[in-house]
Formats: structure tokens, C-alpha cells, sequence
């Protein structure tokens, strides 16, 4: 006889569980495999050790606190930056400007931080100074949409196309280390708190696992929160039942930039400890593949961060552990990124007119 309390933990696994998380756990179990596949086939073209070079990609960067911390880190700037892009489709917009809010977030951030104070008022001070400048970015796209019409995919992205290059003669000239070779600020004397010293993992983390679960509970159990998250997935729905669907779009797009911008002050201010030229690397678009499987549900993106995180991981560790081809880990991760977004492009092949990253 099945336990009264088993029974309703069951009844919520099947109703809650699956029905939210389901089809991002079927969907990255299958892009897993992909990898080893890949990983097979190519060690045996190449006479390797299939077997040394799938340990080194699954084990090795969970083997010392180094590797862990280091992987840890990179997911958790993967999930601060996608948090953003998820909180923009939240409110039925794309900002795909995210990597240059990040980039010159940072930038900024990284002015602040060169300033002669110390301790905890200048982190607060960078960490704010990166949140404003990402907003501005994606608020004034976010501003021409809900005044003009324009379309904000293409204006977050010119607008974060022409603003790089500043950051970049910022970095190069007014803020370089006279002192060093590289394109980079001095080190900063103020930075995140360690978590796993020798690795870059900072307070950073713990700060992030604690904004996802505030936007968990601001859109799953909050008035204010219903409203945006109805005007994000059917405006005309909204506009009938009386709200006003496109007041949401500048909020939702100015908390998407702060959240890409306060990526950029973890970055510098956490991993790097100073900004350099194109500390991004990328950092926003493979932000935008995890929002685009996660969707708009904030929990939904912890396990396709640490999905993507650890495949890049992996794909290093294999790299410099046992001379894995360059080519082919780079051909791992753009082929898994492929399979896990299958779904989204077979709706747009079959005629949806409008996605939606709630209705998958």
C-alpha cells in the first residue's frame, strides 16, 4: 500500500517536475550523447584511447579543487549572463545585445575598481556601476521599441556592436598597466571573496543561486510577477484582460542588461581579479543558447548551465590531457549546441510564427 505522503509526492513530481523541467532534462540527456560519440569515433580515426580521453572529459574537472572550482566558476558566470537573456524573453523581448553588455559592464566595473579605494564600498560601488551601464545599453533599444517600432533584435545588437570598440580603446589606453604586456588593467586591490582558493571560484556563485531563486519567486509567486509573465507570453491575451502588455518591455529589457552587466563585474571582479581586452569571449551567445533551452523558467536554467559549463569543461581537460584534436572539441560543443536547440528551430520550420520560450 503506497504511503498517503508518497502518493503526493509522486502526484507533484509528475504535475510539477515533468511538466516544467521534463523537457529540458530529455533534451540534454540526449545532447550528452553526442560527445561520446564523438569522442569514440574520433579516438579511434586517431588511434587513441577512447576510454583515457571520455575520463579525462566526464572525471577530470571534478578531480582537485582547482578543476572544480575553475568549472564551478564558468557556470556561474554562464548563469548570471542567462538569467538576463531568460528575463528578456520573459517579457517577450530578444536582447541580443547581451554580450556587449557584459563586455562593457565590465569595462566599467573595471574603472571603478581602479579608483584608490579598497574593501567592500568599492565592490558595491563597481558591481552598481556595471548593473547601470548594462541597463542604459539594453534600455535605450528597449526605449526605441515601445516609443518607434524598432525592432529590439536589431537594435540591442547594433547598439552593443557600436559600443564594443569604446570599451576595447578603454581598456587598451586609459586604463591599461603601464607596467604590463597585456591589453589589461592593473590588478585590482579590491575583489570577490574566494571560495576555493587556488581556483577563481568567488562569492559570486552563492550571490547568483540567490538572484535565480528571488526571479523564481518574483514570477512563480508574486502578483507583479504573474502580470509580466502573462504580457511576456500572449500580449493579445494580456491587452483583453485588461493590462497593458507593452509597459513590460523596457523593465524587462533594462533587468535583462543589469543582470549581463553584473556578469561583467563577477568577471573581472571575481574570475580575472582585472579587465582585459575581450574578457567576454563569448560568454552572451552561449548565454542566449542556455535561456533558449531553459526558457523563460528561472530554476529551469541551473541545469543547462552546468550542462554547457561542464561540457566546456570536459572539452578542455580532454585538450590538454590526452592531445585531444582542437578541432574536434570545438566540433563536441557546437554539435551538442545544435541537438539541444532541435526543438526550437523544428517549430520555427513547421510554420509557428511567433516563439514563445514559455510554450515549448
Amino acid at each position: 500500500m503506497i504511503h498517503p505522503v508518497s502518493r503526493r509526492v509522486r502526484a507533484w513530481y509528475r504535475a510539477y517536475f515533468l511538466k516544467k523541467y521534463g523537457g529540458v532534462i530529455i533534451v540534454l540527456s540526449t545532447a550528452l550523447l553526442v560527445p561520446v560519440m564523438l569522442i569514440v569515433v574520433s579516438a579511434l580515426f586517431q588511434r587513441g584511447n577512447p576510454l583515457g580521453i571520455l575520463r579525462a572529459f566526464f572525471i577530470q574537472p571534478w578531480t582537485s579543487l582547482w578543476f572544480f572550482g575553475n568549472t564551478l566558476d564558468s557556470i556561474t558566470l554562464l548563469l548570471a549572463a542567462s538569467l538576463g537573456a531568460a528575463t528578456a524573453f520573459g517579457g517577450g523581448c530578444f536582447n541580443l545585445g547581451g554580450e556587449a553588455q557584459i563586455y562593457l559592464g565590465g569595462v566599467a566595473a573595471s574603472a571603478l575598481l581602479c579608483l584608490p579605494l579598497g574593501g567592500a564600498p568599492v565592490l558595491l560601488l563597481a558591481a552598481a556601476g556595471a548593473s547601470l551601464t548594462g541597463g542604459v545599453i539594453s534600455g535605450i533599444p528597449a526605449l526605441l521599441r515601445r516609443r518607434l517600432g524598432v525592432n529590439e533584435m536589431i537594435s540591442t545588437f547594433l547598439f552593443g556592436a557600436a559600443l564594443t570598440p569604446a570599451g576595447d580603446w578603454l581598456i587598451s589606453f586609459p586604463l591599461r598597466n603601464p607596467q604590463g604586456n597585456l591589453l589589461a588593467t592593473k590588478r585590482f586591490t579590491a575583489a570577490l571573496p574566494a571560495l576555493l582558493p587556488p581556483s577563481s571560484l568567488s562569492i559570486s556563485f552563492p550571490l547568483t543561486l540567490l538572484l535565480i531563486a528571488a526571479a523564481h519567486i518574483f514570477r512563480n509567486h508574486t502578483a507583479a510577477g504573474y502580470r509580466y509573465r502573462i504580457c511576456g507570453i500572449a500580449g493579445d491575451l494580456a491587452r483583453f484582460g485588461g493590462l497593458t502588455a507593452e509597459k513590460h518591455i523596457i523593465p524587462a529589457m533594462s533587468v535583462s542588461g543589469m543582470f549581463a552587466g553584473l556578469t561583467g563585474f563577477f568577471a573581472v571582479a571575481g574570475t580575472y581579479g582585472m579587465g582585459h581586452l575581450g574578457f567576454s569571449g563569448g560568454l552572451g551567445w552561449n548565454a542566449m543558447a542556455v535561456a533558449l533551452i531553459a526558457g523563460t523558467e528561472p530554476l529551469a536554467l541551473i541545469p543547462t548551465a552546468f550542462f554547457f559549463g561542464a561540457l566546456k569543461a570536459g572539452s578542455d581537460a580532454a585538450l590538454f590531457s590526452s592531445g585531444f584534436n582542437l578541432e574536434t572539441a570545438s566540433f563536441i560543443q557546437a554539435a551538442a549546441m545544435l541537438l539541444a536547440a532541435l526543438p526550437f528551430g523544428s517549430r520555427y520550420l513547421k510554420g509557428k510564427q511567433h516563439y514563445s520560450p514559455e510554450g515549448r
